[in-house]
């Protein structure tokens, strides 16, 4: 489990439950939550439940988070079960006198608000039943006579001076915000479908079946989820140059756009994770490219980052527990629906790098933040023919440096989750990994203590951050006998920020494993590129090897029932680490039968990084769609880029072809310019690959400048790949999971 003590209780869920009760949308949820969150207390959404990262709510969201700071707040208090309270806010150039709010948007009072159904043609198709009220403070109450909507044929339309927009009634908050965000929502989503497939939808949320359906409540997550995206509008904006913001802004438009396919989603290809529960260690990396306005000297610079998830200890009154990165999944039917539940905690560090134009680098260590955390609310998820877990995820994070003189609030945007799943042979087994990637861009924002509240003063940072995470099962009693005499392919890469000559240098290694005990023999050939540090010219890129004798053991994990191996691991130069001692290059995990490790790299020779290693096979697949998700650190005169992998698709057609279907995310850094680009989203067509075997699985993939070499696994269904691009204007380095997709 993700949070071990052993005498604090840390499920108190019972007050969200009663609260669900009084309406059929949230008693779903009630029960995602209930059988997620505290079935012994052994699960990772124990701790997500349980930090100081929430203030109280306020009805101007420009003063505070709210509860698991996502950012947007939300205020329910004095409405009924049946009524939604509605903001409206427009760019500041239509109200610049007006109450400034989140993301650079004034509150205004509307010249007109209304509420009526619609279609996919978007037509006032007549009035709700509705009543309206004021409150003292000026803002709308609407009540529904019927109950609350929950798709999205039922929309509130707010008018202020020439400016038209809609938000959609169900939102799950029913803090309702009529703004651009709602409006792009509602505009670029509703309109797509067809009528068959908005009939479709409805049908859902009717329950047309006679059986209840679980993607009635994408609307009301979306719906609510669009407004935990920190994305300001900028000041001279009106309200269609703020639409056009947004839909440029790539990753809140794919993300808009995954969740509206993910409406239509066929209910009979859904299945369920087959054990009730399932406790998953997990390996995090995410790499980040942003800009820092934290120290003044500074401000206005790019900065790369990198996190790695770490143990945390807690210490408190009643001892030391420990909180351990992990993913909890759980499945179980409520109401005739098939229903996978899924929360995280992961607890992380960060290392930085700043670059100035001029190019001064400065490197900012872990010691310069307080250890962080995100964790994902729990919450249901689709399992689509039972290989990929699909959902809408918000994000909680960490607020740090309280007491101190610089007080931290963290967002996360949400991201569209598009995991692969692996299957299982036996009713009872559960998944032995849910591996994925995604994107997803936040802000480091100061905070100001007043009164019992923390209220958002200045930006410190805006950071763009791409993630691989790799969730391997639990298994008590994990013995590195799984490991021992066993041969594996291995990649990695990894990032070093420094002061000196080489202030950069992005490593990455594809090799393989001999481990006969605790003893690991390793194998790697490495590329490296970087920059310099005098005059900022990319250097490489510089062949080399990670030829080594490494040592692994078993990290025991403090549970509640005592210290237990559940596949954790140490990996070290030499001698074994002890339990909580820290091991020389990192740690990581084992699925069960040890046929997948993966290790966070932590090390100031090898950098900050991730390191994948599988069992050799000597089988390879001959065709298959496969997901491809992962980053590219990108070094070029005068510019940084960071290429996400937004779900591109690799196709093996034969033994020898195969074809990319490029999607990526860039975000660029002009270091002459002091400016930082991106999410922008990236369409590259169909690029065809050859597609070669070597030994014991690995595997290549060549197009011209771009080369992908790994390996497979042995079930066939991933690939781990090291990504090289040798183009003369930019180097690349990066690292992929290719993982298969439905047929």
């Amino acid at each position: 489990m993700a949070f071990e003590s052993h005498s604090t209780n840390r499920c108190s869920l019972s007050p969200l439950i009663s609260a669900a009760r009084a309406r059929l949308p949230w008693l779903v949820l009630a029960s995602v939550v209930a059988v997620s969150g505290c079935g012994g207390g052994d699960s990772a959404v124990d701790e997500a439940g349980s930090r100081g990262n929430s203030f109280p709510p306020n009805k101007n969201a420009q003063d505070d988070f709210n509860s698991g700071s996502t950012g947007d707040s939300n205020n329910t208090s004095g409405l009924a079960a049946n009524e939604v309270r509605v903001t409206v806010e427009v760019p500041t150039a239509l109200a610049p006198n007006s109450e400034l709010t989140r993301r650079n948007l004034r509150i205004v009072t509307p010249d007109r608000v209304e509420v009526y159904r619609t279609d996919q043609s978007l037509r006032n198709l007549g009035s709700v039943d509705v009543t309206y009220r004021t409150e003292d403070g000026g803002r709308q109450v609407i009540a529904f006579s019927d109950g609350l909507p929950l798709g999205p044929d039922v929309v509130i339309e707010a008018v202020y001076d020439n400016a038209r927009m809609r938000a959609l009634a169900a939102d799950s908050d029913r803090d309702v915000k009529v703004n651009p965000f709602s409006e792009y929502l509602v505009s670029n989503t509703i309109s797509g479908y067809s009528p068959d497939q908005f009939s479709q939808i409805m049908d859902c949320v009717n329950d047309a079946s006679g059986e209840l359906c679980l993607n009635k409540y994408v609307w009301s997550t979306l719906a609510d989820q669009v407004h935990d995206f920190e994305i300001d509008i900028p000041d001279s904006a009106d309200l269609g140059a703020a639409l056009d913001h947004l839909d440029n802004r790539g990753d809140f438009a794919r993300y808009v756009s995954n969740m509206a396919d993910y409406a239509v989603l066929d209910e009979q290809s859904s299945g369920k994770i087959s054990a009730s529960s399932a406790d998953y260690n997990s390996v995090f990396l995410g790499v980040e490219l942003g800009q820092t306005f934290r120290e003044p000297s500074l401000a206005g610079s790019g900065q790369w980052g990198v996190r790695v998830s770490q143990e945390e200890s807690i210490t408190d009154s009643n001892g030391t527990g420990y909180v351990y990165p992990a993913l909890t999944l759980t499945s179980f039917d409520a109401f005739n629906i098939r229903v996978t539940s899924l929360a995280s905690d992961v607890p992380y560090t960060r290392e930085a790098l700043i670059h100035q134009a001029g190019n001064g680098f400065y490197p900012r260590g872990a010691d310069h933040w307080d250890l962080n955390t995100h964790a994902s609310s729990p919450g249901a998820a689709t399992l689509q023919d039972n290989i990929r877990l699909l959902a809408g995820r918000a994000l909680y994070q960490s607020v740090t440096g309280r007491g101190s003189s610089l007080t931290i609030g963290w967002t996360r945007n949400p991201y569209y989750l598009d995991a692969y799943v692996s299957t299982t042979s036996e009713a009872s087994e559960a998944p032995d990994r849910v591996l994925g990637g995604y994107f997803s861009a936040g802000k480091a924002i100061e905070l100001e203590a007043k009164e019992d509240a923390l209220q958002r003063q200045g930006v410190l940072e805006d950071h763009y951050l791409s993630v691989l995470e790799l969730n391997l099962l639990r298994q008590q009693g994990f013995s590195l006998d799984q490991l021992n005499g066993r041969q594996y392919n291995a990649v990695f890469v990894a990032s070093r920020f420094a002061d000196g000559a080489e202030p950069l240098a992005i490593e990455s290694g594809v090799g393989n494993w001999d481990i006969s005990g605790n003893d690991i023999h390793q194998l790697m050939t490495t590329t490296t590129i970087g920059r310099d540090g005098g005059s900022g010219a990319v250097t490489g890129p510089v062949a080399g090897n990670r030829n080594a004798d490494w040592t692994i053991s078993v990290r025991p994990s403090r549970l509640s029932v005592g210290d237990r191996n559940i596949g954790r691991l140490n990996l070290d130069i030499s001698n074994p680490s002890g339990q909580f001692a820290t091991p020389d290059l990192g740690i990581g995990a084992s699925t069960p039968d040890g046929s997948l490790l993966a290790f966070n790299l932590d090390n100031a020779d090898t950098g900050d990084g991730l390191l994948v290693a599988a069992a050799q096979t000597n089988e390879f697949p001959q065709s298959g769609r496969f997901r491809l998700q992962g980053f590219a650190m990108g070094l070029a005169d005068g510019e940084n880029r960071l290429r996400h992998f937004d779900n591109a698709v690799l196709a093996i057609d034969s033994s020898t072809t195969a074809a990319l279907t490029g999607r990526a995310l860039d975000v660029v850094h002009s270091v002459v310019n002091e400016t930082v680009a991106g999410p922008m989203a990236i369409d590259e067509g169909e690029l065809m690959l050859a597609y070669s075997q070597g030994g014991n699985g690995e595997v290549t993939f060549v197009a011209g400048d771009l080369t992908l070499t790994g390996f497979v696994t042995p079930d066939q269904d991933q690939f781990f790949l090291r990504m090289q691009n040798t183009a003369s204007e930019e180097q690349r380095l990066g690292l992929l999971i290719a993982t298969r997709l439905p047929n």
